[in-house]
């Protein structure tokens, strides 16, 4: 039998946008699938990286999210042997709605891309807002270093792939906060504010191909 909570959270309508807000549509919940876009994490690596969020309503939308199917749970092997929670692959599936959602509210004048950041969400905002046709055909490795978690992206055909881990050589690695990523691509900052190891040059022609879209006027 359903708690009277979700059969609230119902809109008995048939459109696919009404089931999808009533999978999507609780507070948090799109963030934390957001989050788990680049691999598992730990519970308290959530709590983190959504300092808005308490450890209750944490513990409650991921439980309701792995009973919708977006979520799972698991546990990594020896020698980690945590419980992790990962998006599901059709969970992962939802990734362009977060980016199509993402360049529409950043026209917003009530945007303000100074407040805090997490470090998944700058990197999936390259995924979303690299400009194809300026990257051409040139291609990279960058390595990303947030403290001891480790990202690696890759830049080939005009498209930005990125993956938890470092598995591939990089051809420059940027060490820095996520607000100092986002003060460089998209403020303007100089690059000499994150740690630079390798090909500076790359690094500057990276962060030269994304740009916030101009905002809306009334």
């Amino acid at each position: 039998m359903k708690r009277p909570d979700e059969i609230k959270r119902r809109y008995d309508d048939a459109c696919g946008t009404a089931h999808a807000l009533e999978l999507l549509g609780e507070r948090w919940t799109l963030l934390v699938l957001r989050e788990l876009m680049l691999g598992p994490r730990r519970f308290s690596d959530l709590r983190e990286d959504l300092p808005g969020i308490s450890a209750r309503v944490l513990t409650q939308r991921l439980a309701e999210m792995e009973a919708k199917g977006l979520v799972v749970r698991y546990r990594l092997p020896p020698p980690a042997s945590v419980q992790v929670y990962d998006a599901s692959d059709w969970g992962r599936e939802a990734e362009p709605i977060l980016q199509t959602m993402g360049r529409w509210a950043a026209r917003s004048p009530g945007h303000d891309p100074s407040l805090p950041i997490s470090a998944v969400s700058v990197l999936l905002s390259f995924r979303t807002m690299i400009d194809g046709e300026r990257a051409g055909e040139r291609d990279g490795v960058l390595r990303f270093v947030f403290g001891e978690r480790v990202y690696t992206g890759t830049i080939a055909a005009g498209r930005f792939t990125v993956a938890a881990g470092a598995d591939a050589a990089p051809d420059v690695t940027l060490a820095g906060a996520p607000e100092q990523l986002v003060g460089v691509a998209y403020g303007g900052a100089p690059l000499e504010l994150l740690g630079v190891e390798g090909d500076a040059e790359l690094a500057r022609w990276f962060f030269s191909l994304f740009a916030l879209p101009e905002k809306v006027t009334g």
